[in-house]
């Protein structure tokens, strides 16, 4: 009978095989999580604890874009561990923004929401960042601005506004998230919006959309006639 390390490695090179000769979707969720694991723990069946962060996490997206101290919180996991998981992530994020970087963002309008859904959708804490565009509608910067519900409209429109001004941005894209999953907008969101479009004609600063990001999909306040 072949020891518990032989059969391990069996069962990974199987695994290894199907995702040479399938691809991505070839190997289900716990197994893409199972293998990333064993990279930092190859002595040991990481299926167990695969399937414990998955259910932890909600699922997939849940677990990939959670933080490395809410991962160790889980327990029975290594920083080499945690750290696996998180290259990954960052290694999907990088791609996804490269589809966007140095090409009219616009133009390019799936691979941004593709992008944002991956960083965004499964946080638990809500959060704002602004894309500054350039007359051409390449992103000059992507900043996250602040965390918590735009409940000051006022506030935030004056510090976005100014920092548009510095970066001599002529056009905004805002997205936040909505932890709750639904990317419906509230009353808030729709009053930042309005007050965002109305102090950007005075400044010149085009507001091309106001973008909500959920774990149920997205919402677009222009595509809803908001703006």
């Amino acid at each position: 009978m072949a020891d518990a390390s032989t059969d391990g490695s069996g069962h990974r090179a199987r695994l290894r095989q199907r995702l040479f000769e399938g691809g991505p979707d070839a190997l289900l969720d716990h197994e893409i999580v199972e293998y990333l694991l064993a990279l930092a723990i190859p002595r040991r069946d990481t299926k167990p604890l695969a399937k414990k962060l998955l259910r932890e996490f909600g699922g997939f997206g849940g677990l990939m874009t959670a933080d490395a101290e809410a991962i160790a919180r889980v327990g029975e996991i290594s920083e080499g561990a945690i750290a696996a998981l998180k290259t990954a992530h960052a290694a999907a994020l990088r791609l996804l923004k490269d589809e966007v970087r140095e090409r009219p963002v616009l133009g390019s309008w799936q691979a941004l929401l593709d992008y944002l859904r991956a960083d965004m959708a499964h946080e638990g804490i809500e959060r704002v960042r602004v894309l500054f565009l350039n007359t051409r509608h390449v992103l000059i910067r992507d900043e996250p601005m602040w965390e918590g519900s735009v409940d000051e409209s006022a506030v935030y429109v004056r510090e976005i506004m100014r920092r548009a001004l510095d970066l001599k941005a002529t056009a905004i894209i805002v997205v936040h998230n909505h932890p709750s999953g639904d990317p419906s907008p509230s009353q808030q969101d729709i009053r930042l919006t309005r007050d965002l479009a109305e102090a950007g004609r005075h400044l010149k600063v085009t507001l091309h959309d106001h973008v909500i990001i959920g774990a149920q999909g997205h919402a677009s306040l222009r595509a809803m006639g908001l703006i």
